[in-house]
């Protein structure tokens, strides 16, 4: 029998694990949380991307997403019969399915709403006396023989328009339906009838049968013409001055397009085909503008025309909303990229930090691998299977999570994203680990960063490094985040280069305040102040390492968080400028004045603090522009003499808007709502400005004291100008500038006393403070339909996130908070890996007489140097960096893009002091949280247990 003698070796893997399943399960976590945070970013943003394309389509109107295909009848050289073949449903239906399956990839069809027919494209004339004419025009109808009405419509009333016999070029009688807006606005009753004259002046006979709703009126069926549903009163262009007339649309039955061919209105085939977003992802608005080009004027529009006919022409407007999606797009990316850099430089150097903790708790264990024949591969190829246990699973785990999390988006950037972070870890730490065994180890001197001289070595990485920082800087405060060539790294590491700049700063000037700190707390009688001096200047939490994810973290936190806290002044902001005030009531024309009682109603509603009645006038004509005049003296309070914020020059300047106010009431508005101060004494009307009498007409020699734009002031002069306006014919004198008015939106107004004025009643009416809704609607309500309210609150609202736009805000939340927590974590590991220090520094200095509460405050005063330089070096580094960056960020594609009517001029970045302050105070309160629970639990363990023989520390 063999006896196998050599000894039981237990596995490597398996004993590492078990001796240590903390540190193996902690380091696990946080690859989990790095891995998840790295895969979902990419996909978070093809999601957003995504929901953005395919939002934006599905919200355009039918008009500009619908792509149509369309010829001119069939050539009056063919047969008549194959003429009206043509015009018919097969042949139609036939096209129509070959133009959808020949759709090039990635644009698809909606096949529900794809309608094909024949319809009119010259309007005719309907001479009904029954017709509405309000200006004694008669309408001008379009006929359309449309397929699928019954599939995308409901009857009101009255029966489908059919077919009883076939239709033909020779037919002179058929059937037709109109929608309610329609019926409603022309009149139309089920069983009129309107006569349609052919080319040869023989009529046809349309007979409304029924009248019908629409199932989805801005569906693209519908909105792909408008007046398919809804008629319109247009202005006719042929009369000398403006005149209107009605125009709309009668529905056709499906097969009766033949007798269209008929007529003189020029009638077309056409092909209407809705496309449909729900395959389509963020990366292919490319794909989508290339097709579109090619279908407008290339191939794509030769194998159309091999399909509809040589005559056939395709038109879109899908291919300007795609360009409109990926300028936003691309305005935003690099914004984001500033986020996506900055978290992921934290990420690596807190993954560095916790490789440095593992290394430095088993130095002493390698060293003695090392010292009895380890050989390095053999060290290194241990350390590498025991680091892949652990990391892999974890690294796959957290790419499971967020393929799950984030349903949308390309599977691989987030798997590579995943094993970067993986690899980073499994490399890193063997690495790490490894060279510092290179040659044997020997005890020397302790490390002091107090008497420690940087290399040379050390002084031109730092002074590489402050060069690329500068140049980051300067390329991003003189272009932009926004590059031709898409986004510059460089650019969008701007803020990253410039914590690490500034971690490689502190690190050096830190020694400096402990040196002098030092020599009069040696002085002293107690020695827990030149001990927490003396172990802060020695600790090795005080490095480039930990200060640098500190700095990266606290600076990403605050230019995420200031960047969200921008995006919401900015719509704030664009809101308040819109309405005036809290809320504005002014008439639904530009004349209509408002009646003293509803003044006087919605002054007395609870919640209004302020009310401030206007009379304004637009396009107010000027005089010529007074040559070699300044304008106004503009000193004074309130006044602002720069041009800046004016529209042009003096002689650009032919208009401007006339706001009557009263001075006092309008200055606690200007004060309540944030504008620049008003010199309302200015306005005082005294003397030959003083208030008219009812009924008196005020005279042209009259001068009326003014505060203007300050384009308007060049013009005036500082002499009396002549004014002829509604409100009445006088002269003004401008006294001074401001650059805002308001309730009106543009740079070119004069601001007068509304009492001097000959007709002083106002037209609009500013509110502050917070009114119920539902009482001033019904207030104004109960005044006529003539009057219109708008909040600002209803104001704000408009301005609702599209989806790229939410995504984007989304990241830039996580990034803060994500931010926050490294950086919090940045701080428990430089902490844990000087913690065994600090218990056996506590160990021995109670076995000579330190008490529990001396033990706690060395330790509380020992991390405080490098608490507050980590605080003290984030507040600064995040001010600086949204300081140095903010000129070249502008946050309108973030904050205002989308919304029509919203002020578009640039939206700087602004610090927000509490996305500074917050995590700052974070790092100070967690670091001294460590230290005192960590002096409570040394002082529960007894001095034996951390004092062992030929224990080294």
């Amino acid at each position: 029998m063999r006896h196998d003698n050599r000894a039981a070796t237990a596995p490597w893997i398996r004993t590492r694990l078990r001796t240590a399943p903390g540190a193996a399960a902690a380091l696990a976590v946080l690859v989990l949380v790095t891995a998840f945070l790295a895969a979902a970013f990419p996909r978070a943003v093809d999601a957003y991307e995504t929901k953005g394309l395919r939002h934006d389509i599905l919200s355009a109107d039918g008009s500009r997403s619908v792509l149509e295909v369309a010829r001119p009848q069939p050539g009056l050289e063919l047969p008549q019969a194959e003429r009206d073949a043509e015009a018919r449903s097969p042949e139609l239906t036939r096209v129509g399915a070959g133009l959808v399956k020949a759709l090039p990839a990635p644009l698809r069809a909606d096949t529900s709403s794809v309608a094909y027919g024949v319809r009119t494209t010259k309007p005719a004339l309907a001479d009904e006396p029954w017709l509405p004419r309000p200006d004694a025009i008669p309408p001008r109808l379009s006929y359309v023989a449309q397929s699928g009405l019954k599939d995308h419509a409901t009857l009101a009333s009255g029966a489908w328009p059919t077919t009883p016999r076939e239709v033909t070029s020779d037919s002179r009688e058929v059937q037709g339906a109109v929608t309610e807006e329609t019926a409603a606005a022309l009149k139309v009753k089920v069983g009129a009838t309107v006569e349609l004259l052919t080319a040869a002046q023989e009529p046809i006979t349309v007979t409304i049968t029924g009248i019908v709703s629409p199932r989805d009126p801005r569906g693209g069926y519908w909105s792909a013409d408008p007046l398919l549903r809804t008629p319109s009163l247009v202005p006719d262009p042929e009369a000398p001055f403006p005149v209107y007339y009605w125009t709309g649309t009668v529905l056709l039955a499906e097969d009766a397009g033949p007798a269209l061919l008929s007529t003189a209105t020029e009638p077309v085939l056409f092909w209407r085909i809705p496309p449909d977003p729900a395959g389509l992802t963020g990366p292919d608005g490319a794909g989508l503008t290339s097709v579109i080009a090619s279908l407008e004027s290339g191939p794509g529009l030769l194998k159309v025309r091999e399909t509809a006919g040589e005559t056939a022409v395709f038109a879109t407007g899908l291919g300007h909303v795609v360009e409109a999606n990926a300028r936003m797009r691309d305005a935003i990316s690099p914004v984001i990229a500033v986020a996506a850099l900055g978290i992921g430089s934290v990420a690596a150097v807190v993954l560095l930090m916790t490789g440095a903790l593992i290394a430095a708790r088993r130095r002493s264990e390698l060293a003695l691998m090392r010292s009895r024949g380890g050989s390095l591969r053999g060290i290194g190829g241990r350390l590498l299977a025991e680091t892949a246990v652990t990391v892999l699973p974890a690294t796959a785990l957290g790419l499971l999570l967020a393929v799950l999390a984030v349903g949308e988006g390309r599977w691989w950037p987030g798997a590579l994203a995943a094993a970067g972070v993986g690899l980073l870890v499994c490399v890193a730490l063997p690495l790490r680990t490894t060279l510092q065994h290179i040659r044997p180890l020997l005890h020397g001197a302790r490390e002091d960063m107090v008497s420690a001289r940087p290399s040379r070595r050390r002084t031109v990485a730092e002074l590489t490094l402050l060069v690329l920082a500068v140049g980051a800087v300067t390329a991003l405060r003189r272009r932009g985040t926004s590059s031709e060539g898409g986004t510059d790294l460089l650019v969008s590491a701007a803020p990253v280069l410039v914590a690490l700049i500034a971690a490689l700063v502190l690190v050096r000037l830190y020694p400096l305040p402990l040196r002098l700190a030092t020599r009069p707390m040696a002085r002293l009688r107690g020695a827990i102040g030149f001990l927490s001096l003396a172990r802060a200047g020695r600790s090795s939490a005080g490095g480039a390492l930990p200060l640098l994810a500190l700095l990266l973290a606290l600076a990403t936190a605050a230019f995420g968080g200031s960047v969200i806290a921008g995006i919401g002044d900015a719509r704030d902001d664009a809101a308040l400028a819109s309405v005036g005030a809290d809320a504005r009531i002014s008439g639904v024309s530009e004349r209509t004045t408002l009646p003293d009682g509803l003044v006087r109603t919605v002054r007395d509603l609870d919640g209004v603090r302020g009310a401030a009645p206007m009379r304004i006038e637009h396009s107010v004509a000027l005089p010529e522009a007074v040559a070699g005049d300044g304008g106004a003296n503009g000193d004074g309070a309130g006044t602002d003499t720069s041009t800046g914020t004016g529209s042009g020059s003096a002689e650009d300047v032919g208009a401007a808007a006339m706001v009557g106010v009263d001075p006092a009431r309008y200055a606690e508005l200007a004060r309540a709502t944030g504008l620049p101060a008003f010199p309302a004494a200015r306005l005082k009307a005294t003397g030959p400005s003083a208030p008219l009498p009812e009924g008196t007409g005020s005279g042209p020699e009259r001068v009326l004291p003014a505060i203007a734009s300050p384009a308007v002031a060049a013009r005036l002069g500082k002499e009396p100008q002549a004014l002829d306006t509604l409100s009445g014919n006088f002269k003004v004198q401008v006294v001074g500038t401001t650059p805002r008015v308001a309730s009106v939106s543009t740079t070119n107004f004069l601001i007068v006393n509304s009492a001097a004025l000959e007709q002083r009643a106002p037209t609009t009416l500013l509110l502050t403070g917070a009114p119920d809704p539902g009482k001033l609607h019904a207030a104004v309500e109960g005044s006529g339909k003539e009057y219109a309210v708008q909040l600002r609150s209803e104001e704000r609202a408009r301005y609702v996130n599209t989806p790229m736009q939410a995504g984007a805000e989304r990241i830039y939340l996580a990034a803060v908070a994500a931010g926050a927590g490294y950086a919090l974590l940045a701080v428990l590991l430089s902490l844990l890996q000087t913690a065994p220090e600090r218990k056996t520094l506590l160990a021995r200095l109670r076995t000579m007489g330190l008490t529990t509460g001396q033990g706690r405050r060395l330790l509380a005063f020992e991390a405080t140097p490098q608490a507050l330089l980590a605080a003290g070096g984030g507040l600064f580094t995040g001010w600086a960096t949204i300081a140095l960056l903010s000129p070249g960020v502008d946050l309108v594609p973030l904050a205002l893009a989308g919304v029509a009517g919203s002020d578009t001029s640039p939206v700087l970045l602004r610090t927000d002091l509490w996305s500074l302050a917050l995590p700052a105070a974070g790092v100070v309160a967690l670091a001294a949280a460590v230290a005192g629970v960590q002096a409570w639990w040394a002082s529960r363990r007894g001095s034996i247990t951390e004092l062992r023989a030929g224990d080294s520390r």
